[in-house]
């Protein structure tokens, strides 16, 4: 036996201690953010001269770290601020009591949350809220659930398209071309069910299909260029990173502000949360708040396929050399 083979027993052991710690880690990434959800600075506009928005300020300030308020002038420019997506909502003062812009298509549940909160204030004080959705969530996905489905397809998709390139020793060029096909295919196949079959992404049909494919390609990259680097031992970490850290901390059933720090922060930085911000964006609101996200995946991608080459360029080098080696002529005795 090899002295670098495991023994029986030790690969016994490995698979026992391995297998509960993944489960310990995938219940702690997913189950963690989801039984800490509430708002965190969550971005929420107040509209109106200042002292009548100085008491719903102050009460709104009383939570403590649940919100970032950002004050306006009227009712124009708190809409504008919910449809560039610079807020998630707005309480607009007026003479017949508060008015609540929400825009659920940025988050079903924040919509919903911001609604109890302030209604809740206004039972206090005797008055009413009217409640305007300012951006709708889709027709056929009111809930946002089809949107929030597709992260872990993506993901899924991402990881295998890194895997199979490792997997079959395609290098360099190929491994590139074969990246983006298999991008190119997953976005037009996901546009196709969203957009056209669920009527759950609305917005242009090329444009939601190259953001399906752009989240696709820099996962699959992002594993194929760990892979390049590090070898097989770089699937298992790319799919760590995107499955069990960038699909939970994505904040695609809430909002990254609705997440445990820094679960919320991290997540926005990981392809699939830029990927989920990126698809609300050109799905909603006419491409607000797109360049972040967009600027994300493109490095995610732009870094993934670069160490696909280079790795692929080493390898190359090692190999061209061990070959020059084995044909050197042996000096005559």
């Amino acid at each position: 036996m090899s002295l670098s083979t495991p023994s029986p027993h030790r690969r016994v052991v490995a698979v026992t201690l391995l297998i509960p710690a993944l489960v310990a880690l995938a219940l702690w990434a997913f189950a963690w953010p989801a039984a800490r959800t509430a708002p965190r600075d969550l971005p929420l506009g107040v509209a109106g001269p200042t002292a009548a928005t100085a008491p719903v300020e102050q009460r709104l300030e009383h939570q403590e770290g649940a919100f970032d308020l950002h004050h306006y002038a009227d009712e124009a420019a708190a809409r504008e601020a919910v449809e560039n997506r610079e807020v998630y909502g707005a309480v607009v003062v007026t003479g017949q009591g508060p008015k609540l812009l929400t825009a659920s298509a940025a988050s079903p549940v924040v919509a919903q949350l911001l609604q109890q909160a302030v209604t809740q204030q206004a039972a206090a004080s005797g008055s009413r809220v009217t409640t305007v959705d300012v951006v709708p969530a889709a027709e056929g996905d009111p809930r946002g659930a089809v949107l929030s489905a597709s992260v872990l397809p993506l993901a899924l998709a991402g990881i295998g398209a890194g895997a199979a390139v490792t997997l079959l020793g395609l290098r360099g060029a190929r491994a590139v071309a074969a990246l983006a096909g298999s991008a190119t295919l997953v976005g037009a196949a996901a546009a196709a069910l969203a957009h056209s079959w669920l009527d759950a992404v609305p917005g242009n049909l090329w444009t939601v299909a190259g953001t399906f494919a752009l989240a696709a390609l820099a996962m699959g990259a992002t594993v194929a260029g760990l892979a390049a680097l590090l070898g097989r031992a770089g699937i298992a970490l790319g799919g760590l990173v995107i499955m069990l850290l960038g699909n939970p901390f994505s904040g695609a059933s809430s909002a990254p502000e609705m997440l445990p720090e820094p679960a919320g922060a991290i997540g926005r930085w990981l392809p699939p949360g830029a990927g989920v911000s990126l698809l609300r964006s050109v799905s909603f609101f006419d491409g607000a708040g797109a360049a972040g996200p967009a600027l994300t995946l493109t490095w995610w991608a732009a870094l993934g396929l670069g160490a696909v080459l280079v790795g692929g360029a080493l390898k190359e080098r090692t190999r061209s050399a061990r070959s020059a080696s084995g044909r050197e002529p042996v000096p005559a005795g």
